[in-house]
């Protein structure tokens, strides 16, 4: 079967300057070409799976068939082979060794750390004022992962530096993974920034492994349990540097939006209110109530939705059959859970804030693929339940003492790397009790 090709190639750059400069509303588009459109990312051919079916395909049942794809290899130099990025049997190898400290009593460890994190951070506001809360949201998301990785005093310096470089990393590798070779090579300040960044969380993350060596203490951190697994300092680098850059970027946006869209309808903030007011009481949430917190997590999962990553990767090791399109081994596919996220085949009129979406009779009629924030199959995002907990409980302690309300005439626009930023999200602070 002919695979059309998408819209707006240019000569030598191909769709790169179309996946930069339109991103998620070119990429939401390409359903309307195929179940499969080829793109072209400088002179390199890729396979853009459109469908939810084929997605799932790709993801779980053909997955086996699949590697990471080159988006991740040319993190690989920066972050090394950490479990986002590594493949066969050393990533078998490394999610098992690393499951352990994904397990439910580690998860209810991990929720004091949340709910003390987003209790000191809503203890720190005041009535009136203006918080500025995407930064906020990213500075918790920040120093709950770190907390969650490394529970030393050098340790807190790793979270400083994370706070100071992470958000940088995220954004200009996302325009290094889609630019051709060269780029990433011209002397241009956000190479310069970036290769600085890296250097500085590669020599922190370091010394926090040297200092652990040296006390050779369990702290009943996420570091001590790689390191007890048996992990070499390298493995547990890179594993440190690939939670780091992905347990933060996704929940620090999932908040930030949660806020945003609960400041936008006030019949959703009104809901939000009375399940946290009914279940807490009044006393701080933990982790038995989060299976009563139904409508937050409607809320939650619909802003998953509507601002999930733009693309994940995969690199056929055989000759593939997609819904009777044979790809070639060695080729590139591309799964954007943004555009499968907004097709209006699975979410009619997508771009709208519905939380009842997620109600269970019609959530339950989705179709497989149709839903992949934290990724599908082998592959799926290990920490994905520490990310939703830490997403709800956070949402839940911010919304029993506070409404986070708009600035008049303050419109919030999107900015797009590997995700959907918003360029300032100003809110002001206003108790719900006085």
């Amino acid at each position: 079967m002919t695979v059309p090709d998408a819209p707006g190639r240019w000569p030598f750059l191909g769709h790169t300057p179309a996946l930069l400069r339109q991103r998620f509303a070119f990429t939401d588009s390409l359903h309307e070409h195929g179940e499969i459109v080829k793109l072209h990312l400088g002179p390199m051919p890729a396979y853009f799976v459109t469908s939810p079916r084929l997605a799932h395909e790709v993801l779980v049942t053909a997955g086996p068939k699949f590697r990471k794809g080159v988006m991740f290899d040319k993190f690989k130099p920066f972050v090394g082979n950490g479990l986002v990025l590594s493949n066969g049997d050393f990533h078998r190898r490394q999610r098992r060794l690393m499951q352990p400290a994904f397990h439910r009593d580690r998860l209810a460890a991990y929720a004091e750390t949340m709910r003390r994190a987003a209790t000191e951070l809503s203890d720190s506001w005041r009535p009136g004022e203006v918080r500025q809360l995407d930064e906020d949201l990213q500075g918790l998301a920040v120093t709950i992962v770190g907390e969650a990785l490394f529970h030393t005093e050098i340790g807190k310096q790793a979270v400083d530096e994370a706070r100071r470089s992470i958000y940088l990393i995220i954004q200009q590798g996302m325009i290094r993974a889609l630019s051709p070779k060269f780029v990433e090579n011209l002397p241009v300040p956000g190479n310069r920034r970036f290769d600085e960044a890296i250097e500085r969380m590669r020599g922190i993350v370091v010394d926090v492994i040297r200092d652990w060596r040296t006390e050779n203490v369990d702290h009943g951190d996420l570091l001590s349990m790689l390191l007890l697994a048996g992990m070499t300092d390298e493995q547990a680098r890179d594993e440190v540097l690939t939670l780091l850059t992905a347990g933060i970027e996704t929940t620090a946006l999932a908040l930030s939006w949660t806020f945003h869209e609960l400041g936008r309808h006030a019949d959703v903030e009104a809901r939000v209110h009375a399940e946290v007011d009914e279940v807490l009481g009044g006393r701080p949430v933990t982790v038995d109530d989060l299976p009563r917190l139904t409508y937050v997590r409607q809320v939650v999962d619909e802003v998953l939705r509507c601002y999930p990553l733009w693309m994940l990767m995969r690199r056929t090791l055989e000759e593939v059959d997609l819904g009777g399109t044979r790809i070639p081994a060695g080729a590139e596919v591309i799964v954007s859970p943004h555009a499968l996220h907004h097709d209006p085949a699975s979410f009619p009129d997508p771009d709208r804030f519905d939380p009842g979406r997620w109600e269970p009779d019609r959530a339950a009629q989705l179709p497989k693929g149709a839903f992949i924030p934290f990724g599908a199959g082998g592959r799926q995002c290990i920490g994905n339940r520490f990310a939703q907990n830490e997403i709800v409980i956070t949402v839940a302690t911010v919304a029993a003492r506070w409404r986070l309300v708009p600035l008049p005439d303050r419109a919030v626009r999107v900015k797009f790397t590997s995700a959907a930023y918003p360029d300032s999200l100003p809110m002001t602070a206003v108790p719900r009790h006085q």
